[in-house]
């Protein structure tokens, strides 16, 4: 049996996603084998994180500076907004490289059985963000899920008295997808968003 404070932080572990009891229990067991090198790094970097972090309260994301990097960055692009649900997103969707405006974190989803309502999301935020002006669009990239599909519309309804661009992420079939493995809602999604073969 390991110690007391071996199992704590074995257990402190398997609460991160991604990580269950066992993988855990191996990740302890590297540290421990590689505590000389290992530990002395992993601790440092929690503890800078721990005393830098801080959420940008120009967009919500989480960085050790405000305004986060993102927003603090001249080249983008400052007339298109993407808003996303979760600052996981938005780390996705910067990692492409394919979106060169800035973003907006509105900390969730509108969920009635959760009981998540526009007024426990940056909602108004948003709004006052594109009421200053210059923006030209505003991206909707929620998830394909009905909740984010529920917050999408009421943002796009919310927007409708701004002179802005609403768009939204395409749905769909994904590339290499074959169709008979793909869900009905995927199957519909991709009908309904249909276009002119070239």
């Amino acid at each position: 049996m390991a110690s007391q404070e071996i199992e704590a932080l074995a257990s402190a572990l398997s609460r991160l996603p991604g990580l269950g009891p066992r993988s855990a229990r191996r990740a302890v067991l590297w540290l421990v084998k590689n505590r000389e090198r290992a530990l002395p790094t992993l601790l440092d970097a929690l503890n800078a994180v721990q005393e830098k972090l801080v959420e940008c309260a120009t967009c919500g994301n989480v960085d050790t500076k405000n305004p986060c990097g993102i927003c603090a960055d001249p080249r983008r692009d400052q007339k298109s907004l993407c808003v996303v649900e979760d600052v996981s997103d938005l780390w996705a969707l910067d990692r492409s490289r394919l979106f060169p405006g800035k973003y907006h974190v509105l900390g969730g989803k509108l969920s009635a059985l959760d009981g998540v309502g526009p007024e426990d999301l940056s909602i108004a935020e948003l709004l006052a963000r594109v009421e200053q002006g210059g923006i030209d669009e505003v991206v909707l990239a929620m998830n394909a899920t009905l909740e984010g599909q529920t917050t999408a519309h009421y943002i796009a309804e919310r927007l409708e008295a701004f002179p802005v661009r609403i768009t939204q992420l395409a749905h769909g079939l994904p590339v290499g997808g074959e169709l008979d493995y793909l869900d009905e809602g995927t199957l519909a999604q991709a009908l309904r968003a249909r276009r002119p073969v070239d």
